[in-house]
C-alpha cells in the first residue's frame, strides 16, 4: 500500500552479505538468544590463560553478534526511511524516534494453532513450537533490550490478527494517519 521497503526476511539477507556467510546460519541465529554459557564464556574470552594478559579477539557469529548487527541495519533503515521492520526488537531500538509507528499484531491462541498447523508437517507440536517461538521473543527482548516484548506501552496500537491480512494492514494506515 505505501510502497515501502520490508525488512523482514531482508534482514537475514543483509547480514549474511555482510558476514559471509550463508542465509541459513544467519536465520539459526535470528532472534535468539545464545545459552547461558555461552554468554559467560564470550565476556572472558578476551582474557589469556592468567586472566590479566589480553588475547587476540575471537572473532565468530553467534546470536550476540546477529542482533548486534540486526539493531545495526533497523538503525540504518530508519535514517533512510520508508521501511516497514519486522520484530527484531525495532519497538525498543526505534523508541522516542520520530516517525514511526509501532504495531504488535497478535493473534488469539486457538487461530494461532490453527495457522501454525497449516505450516509444519502433521504430528507436530504446534502448541508446544508456539510457547518456544514466544519464549524465544520474550528472552531476545528481555536479554538485550530489558523490556517485557508484550509491554503495551511500547506500541501505538495492538492488533488482533482474527482479520484478514488486507484488513489489518487498512486498520494500520487508518491508525498512522490520527
Amino acid at each position: 500500500k505505501l510502497g515501502w521497503r520490508l525488512l523482514d526476511k531482508e534482514l537475514i539477507t543483509e547480514i549474511s552479505k555482510r558476514e559471509q556467510i550463508p542465509d541459513s546460519e544467519v536465520a539459526a541465529f535470528d532472534e535468539k538468544v545464545d545459552p547461558w554459557i555461552h554468554r559467560l564464556t564470550r565476556s572472558i574470552w578476551g582474557v589469556g590463560a592468567d586472566g590479566i594478559s589480553p588475547i587476540a579477539p575471537v572473532d565468530f557469529f553467534d546470536a550476540y553478534k546477529a542482533a548486534r548487527l540486526a539493531k545495526q541495519i533497523i538503525e540504518e533503515a530508519y535514517r533512510i526511511g520508508g521501511c516497514v521492520i519486522v520484530g527484531r526488537g525495532s519497538q525498543c531500538i526505534l523508541r522516542g524516534k520520530p516517525d514511526v509507528f509501532h504495531v504488535f499484531v497478535y493473534a488469539q491462541w486457538a487461530n494461532r494453532i490453527q495457522k501454525i498447523q497449516a505450516r509444519v508437517p502433521p504430528g507436530t507440536d504446534v502448541e508446544g513450537l508456539i510457547q518456544s517461538i514466544d519464549e524465544q521473543r520474550r528472552e531476545y527482548i528481555r536479554l538485550h533490550y530489558k523490556e517485557n516484548w508484550r509491554n503495551p506501552y511500547l506500541y501505538d496500537i495492538m492488533i488482533d490478527s482474527k482479520n484478514q491480512l488486507e484488513k489489518v494492514a487498512q486498520l494500520i494506515l487508518s491508525a498512522m494517519e490520527m
